[in-house]
C-alpha cells in the first residue's frame, strides 16, 4: 500500500520529533512517512524510553511499518538535535524538509500533510523571512491560501493569515474578505461535501463597530462584500 500521508518533524529542538515518535509507539502511523534526520529521531526515541526502530524510506517504496518501527524519509541532516535548545543554523533544516514535503505531495506521493510544529522566531533569526507554515507553503505552490480551523460541527476560517494584531484593521479589504469567502464556500462544497454551506462573518469592532460609532470596518468593507456575495447566490 502507498503511505497515505507524509509528517513533517518540525523543530528539532521542539516537541515535534517527540509527537512523531509517541504516535508511532501507539501504532498509529503504519502508513505514513516520516519526513526528517532518521538520526534525530533515534537519539529522541531511546531519551522517550521508546523501543522503536527506525526504517529509511525511499519515494516510491510501499507496504507498510512493522510492530515498534517507523518510516523516515532521510531528506536532511540537522545539528545538535538537543530537546528544547532552539539553534538557528537548524532553520534551513526545517524549511527543507517542509519543502521536500510539498514536493512529495505535489508529486502524488502521498495524499497530504501533517506539520510538526516549527519556531518562527528561530527560523527569522537565522536571517529567513518566514511567518508560517501558510505562507511558505503558498510560495511552494503558487497558491493563496486561506487557513481554517476544523473541529466537529465547527469550522472557522480565518479573513488573515499571520499578522500583528495592529496590522489587521488595514488587512480586511473589500477584495480580500471577498476572495476568502469565495474560496471557503467552493472547498466547502468541493471538499467537504456540504452542498450549500451557510458562512457567518464575524465583525471586526466589538459590538459590529456599533453603527459606526466603535469602527466604520463593518459598514465600509464587510457588510458591501457580503452583499456582492450574496448576489452570486452565497448564503452569508
Amino acid at each position: 500500500m502507498t503511505p497515505d500521508l507524509i509528517l513533517t518533524t518540525g523543530e528539532p529542538g521542539g516537541i515535534g520529533p517527540d509527537l512523531c515518535l509517541q504516535l508511532a509507539a501507539q501504532g498509529r502511523l503504519s502508513h505514513v512517512v516520516i519526513a526528517g534526520d532518521p538520526e534525530l529521531l533515534e537519539l529522541r526515541s531511546r531519551r522517550l524510553g521508546l523501543s522503536l526502530e527506525v526504517d529509511s524510506w525511499k519515494p516510491g517504496e510501499t507496504g507498510s511499518t512493522k510492530p515498534n518501527r517507523v518510516w523516515v524519509w532521510p531528506v536532511a541532516r540537522c545539528l545538535d538535535p538537543a530537546p528544547g535548545t532552539l539553534n538557528p543554523a537548524n532553520a534551513a533544516y526545517v524549511l527543507e524538509v517542509l519543502t521536500a514535503a510539498t514536493d512529495a505531495c505535489l508529486e502524488g506521493l502521498f495524499g497530504a500533510m501533517v506539520t510538526g510544529p516549527v519556531n518562527k522566531g528561530n527560523i527569522n533569526a537565522a536571517g529567513i523571512p518566514f511567518t508560517g507554515h501558510t505562507e511558505f507553503i503558498a510560495g511552494l505552490t503558487n497558491g493563496d491560501p486561506v487557513m481554517l480551523l476544523a473541529a466537529p460541527g465547527l469550522r472557522v476560517a480565518l479573513a488573515t493569515t499571520h499578522l500583528p494584531l495592529s496590522q489587521v484593521p488595514a488587512a480586511i479589504t473589500h477584495e480580500g474578505l471577498s476572495r476568502a469567502l469565495r474560496v471557503l464556500d467552493r472547498d466547502l462544497r468541493g471538499r467537504f461535501g456540504i452542498p450549500r454551506p451557510h458562512i457567518l462573518v464575524a465583525g471586526l469592532n466589538p459590538h459590529a463597530g456599533e453603527n459606526g460609532h466603535l469602527g466604520r470596518e463593518e459598514i465600509d468593507i464587510i457588510a458591501p462584500a457580503l452583499n456582492e456575495l450574496r448576489r452570486e447566490g452565497l448564503w452569508v
